[in-house]
């Protein structure tokens, strides 16, 4: 146990082999003994190949994977897991950077800060947790070359130590890059402070790890076709179009099922999509052409799918 409900896995290959280099921000997906698969950021120095490390914060108002980590996984089990995916890199292009970590999002900007203290890049890096006893690495940062660029913040703290997000972000630099991970509450504030403030989209960084699905009242059915074969699939009100597309003999990969992974990330040919994820970025969705299947829908009557 790394932390109150965080709980601390290391990943080893069976033989013992090195495992294929991952990079700052990456990700591995975990094959769950219940049939889930879920994505865990890797938390352990980029440079190590012995080992890819991932906190799990159990989280019994979840979906089932966390518990599954917590109560399933024992010491010495064998577990599926992909190589590391990347959808949350550092720039290169950065002259310093601005880790903003919220609870269980510390896990892949720690990552991040073993690397960019390894390059010697500038960077500092604000923690952020309910209470102490919430926070994992404590020990582990205090301890490394760069703990004097972390700042610790508690909810239940002095109000003098709480982070002021918007004092924090007001002044945007050129050359700085924020990146941000946490819970979505956390998130939100710290990404509309930015934005309140002016910085530019490319130099925001964020990966979500979970989403509450967007419903509005005047969801209706729309149809998809797909552009290989013409075929035409209806998509009811309360359907998602991966939903749709699996009932109608199309399968699409998909993972998270709300819009966070990227897993099912779909050219759109023609159409407008209605994006409802926390995936891509604000250009990105208004180019209008991709979107994620599990949870977007369509404002006009067809979309379009490059299936």
């Amino acid at each position: 146990m790394a932390a109150l409900d965080i709980a601390l896995f290391d990943l080893v290959a069976e033989d013992g082999a090195a495992l294929p280099p991952f990079s700052a921000g990456s990700h591995v997906d975990v094959f769950l003994p219940n049939g889930l698969v879920r994505q865990y950021s890797l938390c352990n120095d980029p440079v190590e190949s012995h080992r890819y490390q991932i906190a799990v914060l159990k989280d019994a108002g979840g979906r089932g994977g966390s518990c599954a980590m917590h109560g399933a996984v024992h010491l010495g089990d064998a577990l599926s897991i992909s190589a590391p995916k990347n959808h949350f890199p550092l720039a290169h292009a950065a002259e310093s950077s601005l880790l903003l970590a919220g609870g269980i999002g510390i896990t892949p900007l720690l990552c991040m800060a073993e690397r960019l203290s390894a390059i010697g890049q500038p960077f500092s890096m604000h923690y952020c947790a309910r209470s102490s006893e919430r926070m994992a690495f404590v020990e582990r940062i205090r301890g490394a070359r760069f703990a004097e660029q972390v700042a610790f913040h508690f909810d239940d703290g002095a109000a003098e130590q709480k982070l002021d997000i918007p004092g924090l972000l007001q002044t945007p630099a050129s050359g700085v890059h924020l990146y941000t991970c946490g819970p979505k509450g956390f998130m939100d504030a710290v990404l509309s402070a930015a934005r309140q403030a002016g910085w530019p989209e490319h130099q925001l960084h964020s990966e979500f790890f979970s989403a509450e699905p967007i419903r509005k009242a005047d969801d209706g059915g729309f149809e998809v076709q797909l552009a290989s074969s013409g075929r035409v699939i209806p998509v009811a009100a309360d359907q998602s179009v991966a939903a749709a597309l699996a009932a109608a003999g199309v399968p699409v990969a998909t993972s998270c099922e709300q819009g966070v992974c990227g897993t099912c990330l779909t050219r759109v040919l023609e159409g407008e999509p209605d994006h409802r994820d926390m995936y891509l970025t604000p250009d990105e969705q208004a180019a209008y052409n991709q979107f994620l299947p599990c949870c977007s829908r369509s404002r006009s009557a067809r979309l379009v799918l490059d299936l």
